[in-house]
């Protein structure tokens, strides 16, 4: 079995390590600093990246320490002009969007990995690595060097990894500041609702937080401050920012629990493999975080390379498999930086011409009922889909209004083994999923499946509203890998996926 290096402990490089480690492949976990973060940093899941926790069983009791996101508010000089409220169940997949510190996940995470039989090591920094036809020496701070198969670079928007190998970060960074504080303090603002104080100098924005009456605050830095303000300063200035938007006085000394200042990047690899590395997560991609899709990203990053580099590391598949791992996600990180980069503009610019748009054009459209859904699928990120990628082609065509390639959403099932109901998403993570509505018509089909994909990989389950002459294979992933009838071949597709390169791979 080939060897796997993760670089870096973050949300998507544990997430990475618990979808491969749960697969059956043994990884090694490094991070250069000296221990776990304990700041909030990012904040909270998406209903896609609620799905990608639970189906890698590191979900937990997140949804009971979360806030479950109500919608948005904004007020224009003190009057609300758009309420952009989140609507029935059925657009998030019955999932709430969940508000909770990027710390409190990755602690969740790191717990998963030790159930699974991993570690991580902290304070291994990498400074170099030479790759050749069949591994990558990577060497680290303390001198010491060690030999993988694979190296993932899940080390953030400075990847080490990254530059090491050569893959440029193509973009650019926006000129404004902001400043962010997590904060104690009563805000006169619905339950469960965001809420932003728009006005001449800049918008207010404040986010609500797990606990009694915290608050993640976000605003504009002053054009005639210095960049990097200490913790005092950025206090006292949405201390003022505030009072003038809410009439609230922001507490000081232990009610400020953490304080930061940023740029915007948007920014996107050239490539996301040189040969042994591949890139997920910040390292791949950076942009606005507004509307909280970067950590989100990522983790959909690793979940997608995860059961590709086990098949690959376990010997089931060739390597060309990792291409398509390109092919699929980079278009999605693509399509985040440009939307996103689309959103702050319009929102966070202090230009008189874009602030009467967003007044007079942008808020009256988007408080429409149909709008508002299509935002909250978009930024649900359930709507992601691979029909146009190169793992799409010759596995079966539109069944149910879905197509290969499309998300497969939770449902209730039986196991055809006899060991009683469960979900589709509870037997996903690392393996497979045959869904039929006869189990004595699935039973060859499952057992071709099985001999390609190894023991273990495989399960058969019932679906009551299926049709009997229909099977549906699941990847681990929890989309469309194969659709067809019982007469259907996806012993042939799944062949091609894993020994031939599909007809357009991106070049590595």
């Amino acid at each position: 079995m080939s060897s796997v290096l993760i670089v870096g402990a973050g949300p998507t490089g544990l997430a990475l390590a618990c979808g491969l480690l749960v697969a059956g492949v043994d990884v090694r976990i490094v991070d250069a600093a000296d221990a776990p973060a304990t700041t909030s940093r990012a904040l909270g899941l998406q209903p896609r990246g609620v799905e990608v926790l639970d189906r890698l069983g590191a979900l937990g009791d997140l949804p009971e320490r979360s806030v479950h996101m109500a919608g948005t508010i904004v007020h224009v000089h003190g009057k609300e002009k758009l309420r952009l409220a989140v609507p029935a169940g059925v657009v998030l997949g019955g999932r709430s969007a969940l508000v909770i510190p990027q710390s409190e996940i990755e602690a969740r995470l790191r717990e998963r990995v030790t159930q699974l039989g991993g570690h991580i090591e902290w304070g291994r920094a990498v400074t170099g690595i030479v790759q050749d036809t069949n591994a990558a020496r990577v060497a680290f701070a303390d001198g010491l060097t060690t030999h993988a198969d694979w190296v993932a670079a899940c080390d953030g928007a400075g990847s080490r990894v990254r530059h090491a190998v050569g893959i440029p970060l193509l973009g650019e960074t926006a000129p404004e500041r902001f400043l962010l504080a997590d904060v104690r303090v009563a805000l006169p603002v619905e339950p469960g609702f965001a809420s932003m104080w728009a006005a001449e100098g800049g918008s207010l924005a404040a986010i609500p937080l797990p606990g009694d009456d915290l608050w993640r605050l976000m605003a504009p830095l002053p054009e005639n401050e210095p960049d990097d303000p200490p913790a005092e300063r950025i206090a006292g200035l949405l201390d003022g920012m505030l009072r003038r938007r809410t009439g609230m006085v922001l507490p000081s000394g232990d009610d400020v629990l953490w304080t930061s200042s940023f740029r915007i990047h948007r920014r996107l690899s050239d490539s996301y493999r040189r040969h042994r590395v591949l890139l997920a997560g910040d390292a791949a991609h950076i942009n606005s975080p507004v509307g909280g899709q970067g950590m989100n990203t990522g983790l959909g990053d690793a979940e997608n390379l995860a059961w590709k580099l086990a098949l690959v590391a376990q010997g089931q598949a060739s390597t060309d498999l990792l291409d398509t791992y390109e092919a699929e996600r980079r278009p999605v990180a693509e399509k985040v930086v440009r939307s996103v980069g689309g959103v702050d503009r319009l929102l966070l610019s202090t230009h008189p011409a874009i602030a009467f748009l967003r007044e007079h054009v942008l808020y009256p459209l988007v408080n429409r009922p149909a709008v508002q859904r299509r935002v909250w699928r978009t930024a649900s990120q359930l709507g992601i889909s691979y029909r146009k990628g190169p793992l799409a082609r010759g596995a079966g065509g539109r069944v149910g209004g879905r197509r290969p390639g499309d998300r497969m959403p939770d449902r209730s099932c039986r196991r055809a083994d006899g060991a009683g109901d469960t979900r589709l998403y509870a037997e996903l993570g690392g393996a497979w999923a045959l869904l039929t509505g006869d189990p004595r018509r699935a039973v060859a089909g499952a057992d071709g499946l099985r001999l390609r994909l190894g023991a273990g990989r495989l399960t058969v389950l019932v679906v009551a509203d299926q049709p009997a002459d229909r099977l549906v294979l699941v990847r681990p992933d929890g989309h469309i890998a194969w659709q067809g009838g019982v007469r259907g071949s996806p012993e042939r597709w799944l062949d091609t996926i894993l020994h031939h390169a599909p007809p357009d791979r991106l070049q590595g």
